[in-house]
């Protein structure tokens, strides 16, 4: 990558730069020798053509095409929209091309402070869930909340949280099923020291067919209550819950080996600087953490379009490519199957920040991956089961593969934004800013600032601080503005019919 005072070429053989501040007509920009004047208004984190652009040609940004120009393009000109279209369309058919960059496992004894419960998994959080089997008790899910928080303000926990959601009831086949896994999942979460799973009496999801869905579990970390078949379940509630907080004080923190570290990868709200700063740093964050043996996990399949084959060629095994291959397609059939175009994508926020094509939006997402092989590709609602990069099937919206990271076991979730959220998930959700304008406006939302990268800090300088700060997140001596603002949301991937 190189830079100007106000532009930035990421590629060399790329087409177009990058503005790091808006311009107004007539004004230029300097690379090396050679002096750019910008033919119109071209606003911050959007691309100005070095060169001449021919209609149909293909533009270059991170060195591969992010679409074709879709009439002629000057240099100096504005590209955007309005002068680029983008190269993608229905299934592909792939070719397994090994990489043969791999990042080499090395000796470590970093660890964290964080809970070892009675099944030997760690936990970053000593925390009491509320998991409703069902939407119809979202509000009493509230109240022991807060009444056990309340009750309980003195003891030796990290809160009690509910996440309300609207479903469990009316629901069949897979819609059903992928609601009691992502459920089952955080039961088994190891950031809850206790759960309540709380349910209605008459549910599909009753707690019968849940308790079957989540199998084995420690009957003093879990606790249940159907709400039908109790006098008071405000009172019966706050019992149950008095016993959790009482086996969650047993755990105290103790060091954890870095390869227990499970984090999860997720952009959101992004814009013309997410595939410059934030999202190569979360990149290069990945790779640290699983040279060390840990794990991390990407979801957001349909960003992935245009750039997939990035990913396929880092496959560990061909049977990892082959999983690849079916994460892809299995999703653009998901779009055909409902007469949607694949590449109906990005947002209007996005568009606003910069991005033009899916393709150009996909090439910034997946480079928070870094250069790691990937070791396996899961089903939506799994649970992670092999260290190192995995995949985890899941949308692009924020909320739901927020929880498919966090369900799949990601103790932390690492959130880039160019424009901002105030979303958090059921576990600590980092929010790096890929602009420091951004970081200073919304200092209640960010936690973390990549815009530094365009300042004068050294990229391994920031990865190493981004690493420093996710230890003591992990460690709790820090808590993310997610929660200091009480923000732990949830929400659960629908496709099919609603009774």
């Amino acid at each position: 990558m190189k830079k100007s005072d106000s532009a930035i070429v990421i590629h060399p053989e790329d087409s177009v730069c990058i503005t790091t501040r808006s311009f107004t007509k007539g004004e230029t920009v300097a690379f090396e020798d050679k002096i750019m004047t910008l033919q119109e208004d071209i606003p911050s984190g959007h691309k100005v053509a070095r060169r001449h652009l021919s209609a149909g040609e293909h533009v270059l940004k991170f060195g591969y095409s992010i679409g074709r120009a879709s009439s002629d393009i000057q240099e100096g000109q504005w590209v955007h929209t309005h002068n680029l279209r983008t190269n993608l369309e229905g299934k592909l058919n792939y070719s397994y091309k090994p990489a043969k960059e791999e990042i080499k496992r090395q000796p470590s004894d970093l660890t964290f402070q964080g809970y070892i419960r009675s099944n030997g998994e760690a936990g970053i959080r000593n925390e009491i869930w509320i998991i409703n089997t069902v939407g119809c008790i979202n509000k009493t899910a509230e109240i022991l909340a807060r009444m056990g928080n309340e009750r309980f303000k003195d003891s030796a926990i990290d809160g009690i949280f509910h996440f309300a959601h609207p479903f469990g009831c009316s629901q069949l086949g897979d819609d059903l099923s992928n609601t009691q896994k992502i459920l089952s999942n955080l039961v088994h979460h190891p950031n809850a020291a206790g759960v309540l799973v709380l349910g209605l009496g008459c549910e599909n999801n009753s707690v019968n067919q849940f308790m079957k869905v989540i199998d084995e579990f420690d009957q003093d970390r879990v606790k249940f209550l159907i709400s039908q078949e109790v006098e008071d379940e405000l009172e019966t509630g706050m019992d149950l819950i008095k016993a959790l907080v009482e086996y969650a004080e047993s755990f105290k923190r103790q060091p954890v080996p870095i390869s227990a570290l499970k984090i999860g990868m997720k952009c959101g709200g992004s814009d013309g600087f997410s595939g410059i700063t934030a999202n190569p740093l979360v990149g290069s964050f990945s790779d640290l953490l699983v040279s060390y043996g840990g794990t991390t996990i990407m979801t957001e399949v349909p960003e992935m379009f245009g750039a997939e084959t990035i990913l396929m060629n880092r496959a560990q095994d061909e049977a990892v490519f082959n999983k690849t291959v079916a994460l892809i397609n299995d999703f653009k059939n998901y779009y055909i199957s409902h007469n949607q175009v694949v590449y109906e994508n990005p947002s209007p926020g996005n568009k606003q920040g910069g991005i033009t094509t899916l393709e150009e939006k996909s090439l910034g997402c997946v480079q928070k991956g870094g250069h790691a092989y990937v070791a396996d590709v899961l089903p939506y609602g799994s649970r992670v089961v092999k260290n190192g990069l995995n995949l985890v099937q899941g949308p692009g919206n924020d909320l739901v593969s927020v929880t498919a990271l966090a369900a799949s076991g990601a103790h932390i979730v690492l959130f880039t934004t160019g424009r901002g959220t105030p979303f958090g998930g059921p576990v600590p959700t980092v929010k790096i800013s890929t602009n420091s304008l951004l970081c200073q406006k919304k200092s209640n939302w960010i936690d973390f600032n990549a815009g530094q990268l365009l300042e004068d800090v050294g990229f391994r300088e920031l990865t190493d601080d981004l690493f420093h700060y996710v230890l003591q997140v992990a460690s709790g001596e820090i808590a993310t503005r997610n929660e200091q603002n009480g923000f732990k949301e949830i929400a659960i991937f629908k496709d099919g019919v609603t009774l």
